[in-house]
């Protein structure tokens, strides 16, 4: 049994921690196009499984040693509270997409008005940094001498941040083929917008569906709220016996994978 709930706590909490995590490196390994001096290497999920593991094997066998129902229902809790901060961590840079995406819009109305009016690309690009603020690194790569397309595309890396490749696209043909650059940006604001108001709309769509599912996930407490109300006492099942500590642990489990599933059909449904 401990080693049971050893390998269950442990693959459940290596599923709910992220599996990637940005790290600063050091000044040696700054470039031109990045003088913000923030790149990212990724630490592959699979280091961290071995002690994950080990933390699940030591809560197994607590739990097995203890023979309560206490420490199984701390373990239940944690791992909801867990998932529910994933859950809202997910929803914050969702947010902080769209709003990155629509500042990426403005900035490239901005920066074609700027060009228009007869401003250099470089000076047009820093006035457009209050607009967009990762717009920075690139205006700052432009003024060292770097390449102001290749900054374009490492920041369009950043969620919501796409439409920077059409930019990147643009600015680089109109400077290797002496084209007008405002005409060009005119063409891919009138692109990224068109684009953003189509994603608008396709994430109104799902609206409904993410709400229904929610509202689905909320109907097992109202099952139980209606079984103490006509006398039973569901309540005490759950918190208070084996079977009912291993059916709240997998409804939980399930209802969280359940959200998740459908928060990525519907980021996937969007950005596609």
């Amino acid at each position: 049994m401990s080693v049971l709930a050893a390998v269950g706590v442990g693959l459940t909490v290596w599923l709910l921690l992220p599996g990637r995590r940005p790290l600063p490196v050091s000044l040696t390994t700054l470039t031109v196009d990045d003088p913000a001096g923030w790149l990212h290497r990724r630490v592959p999920r699979g280091r961290a499984l071995v002690p994950l593991l080990a933390v699940g094997f030591t809560a197994g066998l607590l739990v097995a040693l203890v023979e309560g129902t206490l420490l199984a229902l701390a373990l239940i809790v944690v791992g909801a509270l867990v998932g529910a901060w994933r859950m809202t961590v997910r929803a914050r840079a969702r947010k902080a997409a769209d709003e990155r995406a629509d500042s990426v819009v403005e900035a490239c109305d901005a920066l074609a008005g700027e060009l228009r009016a007869g401003q250099p690309p470089l000076l047009a690009l820093r006035h457009c940094v209050d607009v967009c603020a990762l717009l920075e690194r690139a205006a700052a790569a432009g003024e060292l001498g770097g390449s102001v397309p290749e900054a374009l595309r490492r920041l369009s890396r950043e969620p919501g941040a796409g439409g920077l490749v059409d930019l990147a696209a643009a600015w680089q043909v109109s400077e290797g083929s002496g084209g007008t650059m405002a005409v060009a940006l005119g063409r891919v604001a009138d692109s990224t917008r068109a684009r953003r108001a189509t994603q608008r709309l396709v994430a109104s769509e799902l609206a409904s569906a993410q709400a229904t599912a929610r509202l689905v996930a909320a109907l097992p407490v109202m099952v139980l709220l209606m079984g103490s109300g006509l006398g039973g006492d569901p309540w005490g099942f759950l918190f208070a016996t084996p079977l009912g500590l291993a059916c709240l642990s997998a409804g939980l489990l399930l209802v969280y994978l359940g959200l998740a599933w459908i928060e990525r059909i519907a980021v996937a449904v969007v950005e596609s």
